[in-house]
């Protein structure tokens, strides 16, 4: 079950820290939002080491189908509502200068860099895609109602943003890996104020950044309750024709689709972590159904952190935390995120103003209504006498059959059968594990 980004690229290795070291600036993961911020960091001047718990981009970054694009689904209307005219503008600003920057370090590196439209569908609420679209017209975008596009089944229409754009992400990120001072199989054991343990050694630093997909600080920003993570799956298919852009349907449980290549992205069957959902069965009917003459060349699946709001939290840490950042909960745009947060925190370390702090910030409110979503699910998990259990908060893990992992309901921590950790916030493996039914 690997991506046909895997498949293709070799990524550079590193080594793992042995002793102590000094510097201004500790990275800490190496998926693409962590190379980004490093990358940021080094191009304005700052001296900084980025350390990763296993090889880089080896979690969340390999397992995407790496569309960059300012369109989020249907969530201009949506901030709008929540958050008023001069943040949604500021979210959308935001993403767009993300993608000029792609466009800008694209333009000298062989990833597969292609300029696509957007679109985000409807099978049927013709009326929420005429809201996105009066919405995009307020903030002063320049988005269209598509009434046809070519998918293979019907459609009330589509909001199409013109000029986005896909690429390889691990191509990408192996160019974006040159000349970074990177430790790998480095795990952070413990982070203390400008101190950070790893096994054989130790990092001092005037200032520290979590990209590590979902903080593993608990005592501090409580993201434990402000997230909780998704999986989605992910069909390669031959023989299918090309869609002509990137599409995602509006509706959650909908499916995405983008070429790559010779090859069709089909997208879906997703659900929370640790519950139940269509998977890549879903995926196999609507191919048959849809593209009877396809085959299957290539499966793999995702996990994305879900924030409270539908946008992602980028800045410090929580309000008691001096010289300590994140960047986390990109929902599923982590590529367009990835490079809005290293944007955004490299300015913060740096004492630069930026613009688009405040609708980012982690230390928004949290009072919506999926707070007490989180918080009753997590209760009920932690009262359910089954095991193995989690080993982050002590939630009761479920059996995957599927993929045959256990997964964590509460936050998304996800294990093998025989216990070794796969998927964070947890830090550590199962220190006991049973077979499925025990």
């Amino acid at each position: 079950m690997e991506s046909i980004w895997t498949k293709e690229t070799a990524l550079p290795r590193f080594p793992t820290l042995q002793g102590e070291l000094r510097t201004d600036v500790l990275v800490i993961g190496g998926g693409l939002a962590g190379l980004l911020c490093a990358r940021r960091l080094t191009e304005l001047g700052v001296e900084n080491v980025l350390v990763e718990a296993d090889g880089i981009c080896g979690g969340v970054t390999k397992n995407t189908t790496a569309k960059i694009t300012s369109q989020h689904g249907l969530i201009y209307e949506k901030l709008l509502r929540q958050f008023g005219a001069e943040r949604a503008g500021m979210y959308l600003a935001a993403n767009q200068a993300a993608l000029r920057e792609y466009r800008r370090l694209c333009a000298g590196v062989d990833c597969g860099f292609e300029e696509r439209d957007a679109f985000v569908y409807s099978r049927s609420d013709r009326a929420g895609l005429e809201r996105e679209v009066r919405a995009l017209e307020a903030l002063g975008f320049s988005a269209e109602l598509a009434e046809e596009v070519p998918l293979p089944f019907p459609t009330a229409g589509a909001v199409r943003f013109p000029k986005q754009a896909q690429f390889d992400p691990l191509r990408f990120a192996a160019a974006a890996a040159k000349g970074l001072r990177i430790y790998e199989h480095t795990p952070v054991l413990e982070l203390a104020p400008r101190t950070a343990v790893t096994p054989e050694g130790r990092i001092r630093a005037e200032k520290i950044v979590v990209c590590t997909h979902f903080p593993f600080l608990n005592k501090h920003g409580s993201y434990f309750l402000k997230m909780y993570q998704r999986r989605s799956y992910v069909l390669a298919l031959e023989n299918v024709p090309d869609v002509g852009g990137m599409y995602a349907d509006g509706a959650e449980d909908g499916l995405s689709l983008r070429n790559a290549g010779s090859l069709l992205l089909l997208g879906g069957g997703g659900h929370r972590t640790g519950g139940k959902g269509g998977g890549w069965e879903e995926l196999k009917r609507c191919a048959a159904r849809y593209y009877p003459a396809s085959r299957e060349a290539a499966r793999w699946a995702a996990q994305d952190c879900m924030t409270l709001d539908g946008v992602p939290y980028i800045g410090p840490y929580s309000a008691r935390t001096q010289g300590l950042y994140t960047a986390t909960g990109f929902n599923k745009w982590g590529m367009t995120s990835s490079m809005a947060a290293a944007m955004i925190l490299g300015d913060l370390v740096t004492g630069r103003e930026n613009p688009w702090v405040p609708v980012f910030s982690p230390s928004r409110t949290m009072l919506r209504p999926q707070l007490a979503v989180n918080a009753a699910g997590a209760a009920l998990n932690l009262l359910t006498p089954t095991r193995p259990r989690c080993p982050h908060m002590g939630c009761a893990l479920k059996w995957n059959p599927r993929e045959r992992t256990w997964d964590c309901p509460c936050h998304g921590s996800r294990f093998t059968e025989e216990g070794r950790l796969i998927d964070n916030p947890a830090t550590g493996d199962l220190k006991r594990c049973g077979r499925k039914g025990e």
